[in-house]
């Protein structure tokens, strides 16, 4: 199991063009938020537009739209009930997010298919929450695309038939191999499994045990695939490396680490990672 290191984020987050727009960071279409949990997609959505995405569009229940534009008017808003507008959506997107807060009655499964009817192999597509719930109680087939699950323990136990007691690194990547997508394990040191190699995070704060933590990853592994579309996997292990490289440094000074710090500390953190191009980047996260 190879180590991840900042070396990653160095790796990734490179000064932009100068003669950059909005459409240069590519586009994210996130879908989830019933009416009973709108802050998952809210977190996820938040988490895109502070990692940078050039444009952000939020499927979601009508109820959630006014939150959605008070806590962040960068995203648009789409109504996920409108299967038309959805694909719309979907289809022209560089990665898709779905699951944070979806939940898992008959109208999340409706909406569900509905997104894996319109992904393309183009497309990075990041399953998350009860969107893989959904695939491993209703035997979904994966849809295309550069396919990337964030589960937690569980879901990866539904997901993969492999109870969590027996969930070593041997019969993971045999059922990563099986899925032939990239599989972001959520535990006390996340681990990443791809098509060659796996990768295990050896930071991160117990700090980050609060909920939303998850649905914030998802969105910066979406908004990380988005604007550096060019190397999916590196932007998928930056992201994951990220999310907690930026809560130890909140924890420093707080003992709980609320999920949307995280995405509001990111510009400033993918700031300092720019200028270590032209800086000796030991340490330099200390």
């Amino acid at each position: 199991m190879e180590k991840l290191t900042d070396q990653i984020l160095f790796d990734v987050i490179k000064p932009r063009p100068k003669d950059s727009f909005k459409g240069t960071f590519g586009k994210i279409t996130l879908v989830g938020g019933n009416k009973n949990f709108g802050g998952a997609i809210i977190m996820a959505s938040t988490a895109a537009v502070c990692a940078g995405a050039g444009l952000v569009t939020t499927c979601t229940d009508p109820i959630n739209a006014s939150p959605l534009h008070s806590q962040l008017p960068e995203a648009m808003f789409a109504d996920f009930n409108d299967d038309e507008q959805v694909a719309k959506l979907v289809e022209p997107a560089t990665t898709v997010v779905v699951g944070p807060g979806l939940g898992d009655d008959q109208q999340s499964l409706h909406i569900l298919k509905n997104v894996f009817a319109h992904t393309s192999n183009q497309q990075n597509v990041v399953i998350d929450g009860s969107a893989i719930t959904l695939m491993a109680r209703e035997g979904l087939s994966q849809p295309a695309g550069n396919i990337i699950y964030t589960p937690h323990q569980m879901e990866w136990q539904r997901l993969s038939g492999i109870k969590i007691a027996d969930q070593s690194e041997e019969r993971n990547k045999a059922a990563q191999a099986k899925l032939g997508a990239t599989v972001v394990l959520k535990k006390h040191h996340t681990e990443i499994y791809t098509d060659d190699k796996v990768y295990q995070l050896t930071i991160g704060t117990p700090a980050q045990a609060v909920g939303g933590m998850g649905d914030t990853l998802a969105g910066m592994v979406g908004g990380f695939t988005a604007e550096f579309s060019q190397h999916p996997l590196q932007a998928v292990l930056a992201a994951v490396y990220a999310h907690s490289a930026v809560a130890e440094q909140i924890a420093e000074s707080q003992y709980i680490v609320l999920p949307h710090q995280i995405s509001r500390a990111l510009p400033t953190f993918m700031k300092k990672m720019e200028k270590g191009h032209d800086e000796d980047h030991i340490g330099f996260l200390n």
